[in-house]
């Protein structure tokens, strides 16, 4: 199929899910990388109370901390 043509079906609302291959689909800069970081216990013990007082696991505060200090320093 040619990109005009998908590109007509798409603006028309119809579904293109059959015409792709989502095996190889990417998000660019969004791929997870594992790393490692030690804290003091302190700090786990705090992260873990903030993130069972908001039901989370303890990853996702420390992704939403990094992320908003990250964009405020960025902003700056």
């Amino acid at each position: 199929m040619k990109a005009k043509e998908l590109d007509k079906k798409f603006d028309e609302g119809k579904s293109i899910k059959k015409y792709l291959d989502f095996s190889k689909a990417r998000r660019p800069e969004q791929e997870q990388k594992r790393i490692n970081v030690d804290f003091p216990v302190w700090m786990v013990h705090s992260l873990d109370k903030e993130a069972k007082r908001l039901g989370v696991p303890r990853q996702s505060i420390i992704k939403v901390w990094v992320a908003e200090r990250m964009e405020e320093t960025a902003t700056k």
